[in-house]
Protein backbone atom coordinates (compact mmCIF):
# COMPACT_ATOMS: atom_id res chain seq x y z
CA UNK A 1 0.00 0.00 0.00
CA UNK A 2 1.47 3.60 -0.96
CA UNK A 3 1.28 6.29 1.70
CA UNK A 4 -0.66 9.56 1.10
CA UNK A 5 1.40 12.59 1.01
CA UNK A 6 2.96 14.65 3.94
CA UNK A 7 0.95 18.31 4.15
CA UNK A 8 4.65 19.78 4.76
CA UNK A 9 4.62 22.81 2.79
CA UNK A 10 2.55 25.99 2.89
CA UNK A 11 2.35 25.94 -0.60
CA UNK A 12 2.24 23.21 -3.12
CA UNK A 13 2.17 23.74 -6.80
CA UNK A 14 0.56 21.08 -9.29
CA UNK A 15 -0.96 21.37 -12.98
CA UNK A 16 -4.02 20.67 -11.89
CA UNK A 17 -5.71 20.00 -8.36
CA UNK A 18 -8.75 17.39 -7.98
CA UNK A 19 -10.74 17.62 -5.15
CA UNK A 20 -12.30 14.54 -3.56
CA UNK A 21 -11.17 10.60 -4.11
CA UNK A 22 -14.36 9.10 -4.59
CA UNK A 23 -14.45 7.42 -8.55
CA UNK A 24 -14.65 11.00 -10.29
CA UNK A 25 -11.70 12.46 -8.58
CA UNK A 26 -9.48 9.41 -8.81
CA UNK A 27 -10.12 7.98 -12.46
CA UNK A 28 -9.54 12.31 -13.59
CA UNK A 29 -6.53 11.92 -11.30
CA UNK A 30 -5.38 8.34 -13.24
CA UNK A 31 -5.81 9.30 -16.40
CA UNK A 32 -3.95 12.59 -16.03
CA UNK A 33 -1.05 11.05 -14.12
CA UNK A 34 -0.95 9.04 -16.84
CA UNK A 35 -0.18 11.49 -20.06
CA UNK A 36 2.37 13.26 -17.76
CA UNK A 37 0.76 15.94 -15.80
CA UNK A 38 1.42 16.72 -12.36
CA UNK A 39 -1.80 16.15 -10.79
CA UNK A 40 -2.37 16.47 -7.02
CA UNK A 41 -5.70 14.81 -4.80
CA UNK A 42 -7.58 15.80 -2.17
CA UNK A 43 -9.47 13.73 -0.16
CA UNK A 44 -10.89 14.61 3.58
CA UNK A 45 -11.29 11.29 4.58
CA UNK A 46 -8.50 8.35 5.16
CA UNK A 47 -9.15 5.08 3.20
CA UNK A 48 -10.68 2.73 3.63
CA UNK A 49 -13.67 4.73 3.96
CA UNK A 50 -17.61 3.94 2.87
CA UNK A 51 -19.58 5.73 0.81
CA UNK A 52 -23.80 4.80 0.83
CA UNK A 53 -24.30 3.49 -2.32
CA UNK A 54 -25.66 0.36 -4.47
CA UNK A 55 -22.33 -1.02 -4.56
CA UNK A 56 -23.05 -2.17 -8.63
CA UNK A 57 -21.21 -1.28 -11.59
CA UNK A 58 -23.01 -1.64 -15.07
CA UNK A 59 -21.64 -3.39 -17.76
CA UNK A 60 -21.20 1.42 -19.05
CA UNK A 61 -18.70 1.38 -15.78
CA UNK A 62 -17.04 -1.32 -16.22
CA UNK A 63 -15.90 -0.81 -20.07
CA UNK A 64 -14.76 3.12 -17.95
CA UNK A 65 -12.50 0.57 -15.53
CA UNK A 66 -11.18 -1.31 -18.57
CA UNK A 67 -9.91 2.14 -20.19
CA UNK A 68 -8.24 2.88 -16.48
CA UNK A 69 -6.60 -0.13 -16.97
CA UNK A 70 -8.15 -1.53 -12.99
CA UNK A 71 -7.56 -5.41 -13.01
CA UNK A 72 -10.94 -6.66 -11.88
CA UNK A 73 -9.89 -10.44 -10.98
CA UNK A 74 -12.81 -12.22 -8.75
CA UNK A 75 -9.70 -12.73 -6.00
CA UNK A 76 -9.48 -8.96 -5.98
CA UNK A 77 -12.86 -8.69 -4.49
CA UNK A 78 -15.01 -8.30 -8.08
CA UNK A 79 -18.31 -9.97 -8.30
CA UNK A 80 -19.47 -10.33 -11.74
CA UNK A 81 -23.07 -10.86 -12.68
CA UNK A 82 -24.84 -11.60 -16.15
CA UNK A 83 -27.63 -8.92 -15.89
CA UNK A 84 -31.06 -7.67 -14.19
CA UNK A 85 -33.93 -9.60 -12.62
CA UNK A 86 -36.82 -7.30 -12.54
CA UNK A 87 -39.71 -8.23 -9.65
CA UNK A 88 -43.10 -6.51 -9.97
CA UNK A 89 -46.75 -6.55 -10.84
CA UNK A 90 -47.04 -10.41 -10.26
CA UNK A 91 -43.98 -11.16 -12.87
CA UNK A 92 -40.69 -11.70 -12.51
CA UNK A 93 -37.87 -12.17 -15.27
CA UNK A 94 -34.43 -12.38 -15.80
CA UNK A 95 -32.77 -9.94 -18.90
CA UNK A 96 -28.76 -10.57 -19.34
CA UNK A 97 -26.60 -7.57 -20.46
CA UNK A 98 -26.11 -7.54 -23.95
CA UNK A 99 -22.39 -6.88 -25.02
CA UNK A 100 -21.37 -5.90 -27.98
CA UNK A 101 -21.11 -2.04 -28.96
CA UNK A 102 -17.83 -1.97 -26.71
CA UNK A 103 -19.69 -2.95 -23.69
CA UNK A 104 -18.76 -6.35 -21.76
CA UNK A 105 -21.86 -8.78 -21.14
CA UNK A 106 -21.39 -8.69 -17.45
CA UNK A 107 -21.63 -6.07 -14.90
CA UNK A 108 -19.63 -5.88 -11.29
CA UNK A 109 -20.38 -5.54 -7.73
CA UNK A 110 -17.97 -4.05 -5.26
CA UNK A 111 -18.47 -2.35 -1.71
CA UNK A 112 -17.18 1.34 -2.08
CA UNK A 113 -15.48 0.42 0.75
CA UNK A 114 -12.78 -1.43 -1.42
CA UNK A 115 -13.79 0.27 -5.03
CA UNK A 116 -12.98 3.83 -3.55
CA UNK A 117 -9.97 2.90 -2.15
CA UNK A 118 -9.13 0.71 -4.87
CA UNK A 119 -9.27 3.71 -7.49
CA UNK A 120 -7.53 6.13 -5.57
CA UNK A 121 -4.10 3.47 -5.15
CA UNK A 122 -4.72 3.02 -9.10
CA UNK A 123 -4.41 6.81 -9.57
CA UNK A 124 -1.47 6.72 -7.11
CA UNK A 125 0.58 4.13 -8.85
CA UNK A 126 0.15 5.93 -12.15
CA UNK A 127 2.05 9.00 -10.70
CA UNK A 128 -0.70 11.20 -8.77
CA UNK A 129 -0.26 12.69 -5.34
CA UNK A 130 -3.01 11.72 -2.78
CA UNK A 131 -3.15 13.19 0.21
CA UNK A 132 -5.44 11.80 2.83
CA UNK A 133 -6.87 13.68 5.29
CA UNK A 134 -6.94 17.08 4.07
CA UNK A 135 -9.98 18.99 3.36
CA UNK A 136 -10.72 21.91 0.49
CA UNK A 137 -11.85 24.93 2.60
CA UNK A 138 -11.88 27.23 -0.01
CA UNK A 139 -11.17 28.04 -3.82
CA UNK A 140 -8.51 30.67 -4.22
CA UNK A 141 -9.38 33.21 -7.24
CA UNK A 142 -7.24 35.81 -8.57
CA UNK A 143 -7.07 39.01 -9.59
CA UNK A 144 -9.11 38.36 -13.22
CA UNK A 145 -11.87 35.93 -11.14
CA UNK A 146 -9.97 33.00 -12.35
CA UNK A 147 -9.41 30.31 -10.28
CA UNK A 148 -5.94 30.36 -8.88
CA UNK A 149 -6.05 26.97 -6.69
CA UNK A 150 -7.75 26.15 -3.26
CA UNK A 151 -7.01 26.18 0.61
CA UNK A 152 -6.77 23.56 2.47
CA UNK A 153 -6.50 22.17 5.96
CA UNK A 154 -5.48 18.81 7.60
CA UNK A 155 -8.27 16.44 9.32
CA UNK A 156 -8.35 14.09 12.07
CA UNK A 157 -10.30 10.87 11.85
CA UNK A 158 -13.93 12.45 12.15
CA UNK A 159 -13.46 14.98 9.48
CA UNK A 160 -12.66 17.59 11.92
CA UNK A 161 -10.59 20.63 10.73
CA UNK A 162 -7.30 19.99 12.94
CA UNK A 163 -4.73 21.73 10.65
CA UNK A 164 -1.77 22.41 9.30
CA UNK A 165 -3.28 24.64 6.62
CA UNK A 166 -1.86 24.80 2.86
CA UNK A 167 -2.16 26.42 -0.45
CA UNK A 168 -2.74 24.11 -3.41
CA UNK A 169 -1.66 26.18 -6.74
CA UNK A 170 -2.95 25.33 -9.99
CA UNK A 171 -3.99 26.93 -13.00
CA UNK A 172 -7.15 24.38 -12.83
CA UNK A 173 -9.13 22.83 -10.18
CA UNK A 174 -11.76 19.67 -10.82
CA UNK A 175 -14.10 19.65 -8.38
CA UNK A 176 -15.16 15.48 -7.48
CA UNK A 177 -16.35 16.50 -4.08
CA UNK A 178 -19.72 14.43 -4.33
CA UNK A 179 -23.11 16.03 -4.16
CA UNK A 180 -22.81 18.89 -1.68
CA UNK A 181 -19.31 19.87 -3.78
CA UNK A 182 -18.49 22.70 -1.47
CA UNK A 183 -15.95 23.83 -3.65
CA UNK A 184 -18.50 24.46 -6.27
CA UNK A 185 -21.06 26.23 -3.90
CA UNK A 186 -17.88 28.48 -2.88
CA UNK A 187 -17.15 29.39 -6.26
CA UNK A 188 -20.63 30.28 -6.85
CA UNK A 189 -21.76 27.07 -9.24
CA UNK A 190 -25.58 26.66 -6.99
CA UNK A 191 -27.75 23.73 -6.91
CA UNK A 192 -30.28 23.66 -9.58
CA UNK A 193 -34.03 22.86 -8.22
CA UNK A 194 -35.36 22.23 -11.59
CA UNK A 195 -34.14 18.87 -11.80
CA UNK A 196 -34.79 16.05 -10.12
CA UNK A 197 -33.41 14.55 -6.88
CA UNK A 198 -33.33 11.26 -5.08
CA UNK A 199 -32.45 9.40 -1.88
CA UNK A 200 -30.78 6.47 -1.44
CA UNK A 201 -31.30 4.21 1.71
CA UNK A 202 -29.00 1.16 2.01
CA UNK A 203 -27.36 -1.54 4.46
CA UNK A 204 -25.90 -5.10 4.28
CA UNK A 205 -27.00 -8.72 4.99
CA UNK A 206 -25.72 -12.03 5.04
CA UNK A 207 -27.39 -14.43 2.81
CA UNK A 208 -26.80 -17.39 1.31
CA UNK A 209 -27.30 -16.31 -2.22
CA UNK A 210 -24.43 -13.58 -2.02
CA UNK A 211 -22.30 -15.09 -4.99
CA UNK A 212 -26.21 -15.08 -7.07
CA UNK A 213 -25.01 -14.48 -10.73
CA UNK A 214 -28.05 -11.15 -11.23
CA UNK A 215 -28.63 -8.36 -9.50
CA UNK A 216 -32.09 -7.90 -8.50
CA UNK A 217 -34.86 -5.33 -8.72
CA UNK A 218 -38.37 -5.01 -7.08
CA UNK A 219 -40.54 -2.25 -8.58
CA UNK A 220 -42.95 -1.71 -5.85
CA UNK A 221 -42.36 -0.03 -3.07
CA UNK A 222 -45.16 1.20 -0.85
CA UNK A 223 -45.46 2.38 2.58
CA UNK A 224 -48.09 0.98 4.21
CA UNK A 225 -49.68 -0.48 1.87
CA UNK A 226 -50.11 3.21 -0.23
CA UNK A 227 -49.55 4.36 -3.81
CA UNK A 228 -46.66 2.84 -5.55
CA UNK A 229 -43.84 5.31 -5.23
CA UNK A 230 -40.96 6.13 -8.24
CA UNK A 231 -38.03 3.84 -7.54
CA UNK A 232 -37.26 0.48 -6.86
CA UNK A 233 -35.80 -2.10 -4.30
CA UNK A 234 -32.66 -3.58 -5.07
CA UNK A 235 -30.68 -6.69 -3.87
CA UNK A 236 -27.37 -6.94 -5.00
CA UNK A 237 -24.66 -9.98 -4.72
CA UNK A 238 -21.39 -8.79 -3.41
CA UNK A 239 -19.93 -12.83 -3.51
CA UNK A 240 -18.81 -12.30 0.07
CA UNK A 241 -21.01 -13.68 2.18
CA UNK A 242 -22.95 -10.57 2.04
CA UNK A 243 -25.57 -8.21 -0.32
CA UNK A 244 -26.26 -4.64 -0.68
CA UNK A 245 -29.74 -3.96 0.37
CA UNK A 246 -31.42 -0.70 -0.50
CA UNK A 247 -34.23 1.19 -2.32
CA UNK A 248 -33.68 4.50 -4.37
CA UNK A 249 -36.43 7.10 -4.81
CA UNK A 250 -37.06 9.96 -6.40
CA UNK A 251 -38.26 13.83 -5.52
CA UNK A 252 -40.93 13.48 -8.18
CA UNK A 253 -44.11 12.08 -6.69
CA UNK A 254 -46.23 13.30 -3.75
CA UNK A 255 -45.13 11.28 -0.99
CA UNK A 256 -41.43 12.64 -1.49
CA UNK A 257 -40.40 13.65 2.09
CA UNK A 258 -43.62 12.50 3.96
CA UNK A 259 -42.76 8.94 3.92
CA UNK A 260 -40.36 6.90 6.44
CA UNK A 261 -38.17 5.39 3.81
CA UNK A 262 -36.49 3.10 6.65
CA UNK A 263 -39.94 2.13 7.03
CA UNK A 264 -40.77 1.00 3.80
CA UNK A 265 -37.11 -1.09 3.68
CA UNK A 266 -38.29 -2.30 7.13
CA UNK A 267 -41.56 -3.02 5.49
CA UNK A 268 -40.48 -4.11 2.20
CA UNK A 269 -37.91 -7.06 3.41
CA UNK A 270 -40.62 -8.20 6.07
CA UNK A 271 -42.38 -9.30 2.60
CA UNK A 272 -39.51 -10.78 0.52
CA UNK A 273 -36.94 -11.32 2.59
CA UNK A 274 -37.40 -15.13 2.83
CA UNK A 275 -36.60 -15.40 -0.92
CA UNK A 276 -33.07 -14.20 0.37
CA UNK A 277 -32.66 -16.00 3.71
CA UNK A 278 -32.30 -12.90 5.23
CA UNK A 279 -34.09 -10.81 8.38
CA UNK A 280 -33.35 -8.36 11.18
CA UNK A 281 -31.17 -10.95 12.36
CA UNK A 282 -28.79 -11.56 9.30
CA UNK A 283 -28.30 -7.37 9.21
CA UNK A 284 -24.76 -6.36 9.05
CA UNK A 285 -24.97 -2.54 9.59
CA UNK A 286 -27.22 0.35 10.58
CA UNK A 287 -29.49 1.79 7.60
CA UNK A 288 -28.01 5.03 6.08
CA UNK A 289 -28.86 7.04 3.32
CA UNK A 290 -27.95 10.34 0.91
CA UNK A 291 -28.71 12.21 -1.48
CA UNK A 292 -28.55 11.48 -5.46
CA UNK A 293 -27.82 14.65 -7.49
CA UNK A 294 -29.54 13.90 -11.00
CA UNK A 295 -29.53 15.66 -14.09
CA UNK A 296 -26.99 17.47 -14.46
CA UNK A 297 -28.58 19.83 -11.11
CA UNK A 298 -24.83 21.85 -10.94
CA UNK A 299 -24.38 24.16 -13.40
CA UNK A 300 -21.72 25.31 -15.41
CA UNK A 301 -19.91 22.28 -16.09
CA UNK A 302 -16.75 24.36 -16.12
CA UNK A 303 -16.40 28.66 -15.28
CA UNK A 304 -13.67 30.17 -14.44
CA UNK A 305 -10.65 27.37 -13.96
CA UNK A 306 -13.65 25.38 -12.27
CA UNK A 307 -14.73 21.95 -13.92
CA UNK A 308 -17.43 19.89 -12.36
CA UNK A 309 -16.96 15.65 -12.62
CA UNK A 310 -19.47 13.42 -11.32
CA UNK A 311 -21.81 13.92 -8.21
CA UNK A 312 -20.47 17.29 -7.86
CA UNK A 313 -22.02 17.85 -11.16
CA UNK A 314 -25.24 15.88 -10.80
CA UNK A 315 -24.00 13.26 -13.32
CA UNK A 316 -26.84 10.48 -11.51
CA UNK A 317 -28.56 9.09 -14.07
CA UNK A 318 -32.83 9.90 -13.25
CA UNK A 319 -33.82 6.34 -15.09
CA UNK A 320 -31.70 4.03 -12.64
CA UNK A 321 -29.78 6.01 -9.50
CA UNK A 322 -26.80 4.96 -11.07
CA UNK A 323 -23.63 7.47 -10.68
CA UNK A 324 -20.70 5.13 -10.53
CA UNK A 325 -20.28 5.33 -14.34
CA UNK A 326 -20.95 8.53 -15.26
CA UNK A 327 -18.42 9.45 -12.61
CA UNK A 328 -15.50 7.59 -14.43
CA UNK A 329 -16.70 8.36 -17.70
CA UNK A 330 -17.18 12.45 -17.01
CA UNK A 331 -13.61 11.81 -15.51
CA UNK A 332 -12.18 10.44 -18.87
CA UNK A 333 -14.04 13.52 -21.00
CA UNK A 334 -12.57 15.68 -18.36
CA UNK A 335 -8.89 14.57 -18.42
CA UNK A 336 -8.95 14.39 -22.25
CA UNK A 337 -10.08 17.98 -22.91
CA UNK A 338 -7.60 19.27 -20.05
CA UNK A 339 -4.06 16.96 -21.51
CA UNK A 340 -4.88 17.92 -25.22
CA UNK A 341 -4.80 21.75 -24.38
CA UNK A 342 -2.37 21.68 -21.56
CA UNK A 343 0.59 23.12 -22.86
CA UNK A 344 -1.77 25.95 -25.04
CA UNK A 345 -0.72 29.70 -23.99
CA UNK A 346 -2.77 30.57 -21.07
CA UNK A 347 -5.50 32.47 -23.23
CA UNK A 348 -5.86 30.15 -25.18
CA UNK A 349 -6.25 27.37 -22.74
CA UNK A 350 -9.10 28.83 -21.09
CA UNK A 351 -10.91 28.75 -23.59
CA UNK A 352 -10.25 25.64 -25.20
CA UNK A 353 -11.41 24.29 -22.11
CA UNK A 354 -15.09 25.25 -22.58
CA UNK A 355 -15.26 22.36 -25.13
CA UNK A 356 -15.65 19.73 -21.64
CA UNK A 357 -19.16 21.20 -21.07
CA UNK A 358 -19.95 20.56 -24.85
CA UNK A 359 -18.53 17.25 -24.79
CA UNK A 360 -20.56 16.33 -22.49
CA UNK A 361 -24.00 17.97 -23.34
CA UNK A 362 -23.45 16.11 -26.73
CA UNK A 363 -22.45 12.62 -25.16
CA UNK A 364 -25.14 12.65 -22.51
CA UNK A 365 -27.62 15.43 -22.88
CA UNK A 366 -30.39 13.87 -25.07
CA UNK A 367 -30.46 10.69 -22.15
CA UNK A 368 -30.43 13.30 -19.44
CA UNK A 369 -33.62 14.88 -20.87
CA UNK A 370 -35.53 11.51 -21.48
CA UNK A 371 -34.48 10.53 -17.78
CA UNK A 372 -36.19 14.22 -16.88
CA UNK A 373 -39.45 13.03 -18.81
CA UNK A 374 -39.12 9.61 -17.38
CA UNK A 375 -38.80 10.76 -13.69
CA UNK A 376 -41.54 12.51 -14.14
CA UNK A 377 -44.11 10.44 -15.15
CA UNK A 378 -43.13 7.80 -13.14
CA UNK A 379 -43.84 10.39 -10.11
CA UNK A 380 -47.74 9.83 -10.87
CA UNK A 381 -48.73 6.70 -9.13
CA UNK A 382 -50.99 6.21 -11.72
CA UNK A 383 -48.85 5.89 -14.29
CA UNK A 384 -46.60 4.06 -11.82
CA UNK A 385 -49.13 1.58 -10.83
CA UNK A 386 -50.44 1.31 -14.78
CA UNK A 387 -46.59 0.85 -16.14
CA UNK A 388 -45.65 -1.81 -13.28
CA UNK A 389 -49.08 -4.07 -13.89
CA UNK A 390 -48.72 -4.04 -17.96
CA UNK A 391 -45.44 -3.39 -18.89
CA UNK A 392 -43.54 -6.04 -16.92
CA UNK A 393 -45.60 -8.50 -18.78
CA UNK A 394 -44.27 -7.77 -21.75
CA UNK A 395 -40.48 -9.10 -21.94
CA UNK A 396 -39.67 -7.21 -25.12
CA UNK A 397 -40.23 -4.00 -23.53
CA UNK A 398 -38.85 -4.63 -20.18
CA UNK A 399 -35.68 -5.63 -22.07
CA UNK A 400 -35.84 -2.08 -24.37
CA UNK A 401 -35.97 -0.63 -20.63
CA UNK A 402 -32.91 -2.54 -19.09
CA UNK A 403 -30.53 -1.18 -22.51
CA UNK A 404 -32.73 2.35 -22.11
CA UNK A 405 -32.67 2.85 -18.40
CA UNK A 406 -28.60 1.62 -17.91
CA UNK A 407 -27.57 3.30 -21.43
CA UNK A 408 -26.32 0.18 -23.26
CA UNK A 409 -27.64 1.02 -26.00
CA UNK A 410 -24.39 -0.61 -28.87
CA UNK A 411 -23.82 1.28 -31.96
CA UNK A 412 -22.19 0.02 -35.48
CA UNK A 413 -22.59 -3.16 -37.03
CA UNK A 414 -23.55 -4.57 -32.87
CA UNK A 415 -26.56 -2.51 -33.05
CA UNK A 416 -30.31 -4.00 -33.30
CA UNK A 417 -33.45 -2.86 -33.82
CA UNK A 418 -34.00 -1.65 -29.91
CA UNK A 419 -30.19 0.47 -30.16
CA UNK A 420 -31.49 2.30 -33.08
CA UNK A 421 -34.50 3.23 -31.62
CA UNK A 422 -33.27 4.18 -28.33
CA UNK A 423 -29.86 6.10 -30.34
CA UNK A 424 -32.84 7.63 -32.32
CA UNK A 425 -34.70 9.02 -29.20
CA UNK A 426 -32.09 10.27 -27.51
CA UNK A 427 -30.83 11.83 -30.66
CA UNK A 428 -34.46 13.65 -31.19
CA UNK A 429 -35.08 15.45 -27.97
CA UNK A 430 -33.37 18.42 -27.13
CA UNK A 431 -30.22 17.58 -24.97
CA UNK A 432 -30.58 18.80 -21.17
CA UNK A 433 -27.74 22.16 -20.54
CA UNK A 434 -25.16 21.87 -18.68
CA UNK A 435 -24.25 25.30 -18.99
Amino acid sequence: MQDAQPLDSPVIDADVVVVGAGPAGAATAAHLARAGLDVVVLEKSAFPRDKVCGDALTPRAVRELDHLGVDTRPEDGWHRNRGLRLIGGGHRMQIDWPGGGGFPDYGLTKTRMGLDETLARHAQRAGARLYEQVAATEPVIGSDGWLTGVRATGTDHRGRKVGPEAYFRAPLVVACDGVSSRVSVAHGVQRRDDRPMGVAVRTYHSSPRHDDSYLESWLELRESGGDPMPGYGWLFPLGDGTVNVGLGILDTSPQFGTVNYRTVLDEWLAAMGHEWSIDESTQLEQVRSAALPMAFNRTPHFRDGLMLVGDSAGMVSPFNGEGIDYALESARIAADVIVTHHRMPEHRRRVALQEYPEIVRDRFGGYVTLGRVFAGLIGRPELMSFGIKYGMGVDALMTFAVRLMGNIHREGSDADAMDRVIAALTRSVPATTNS
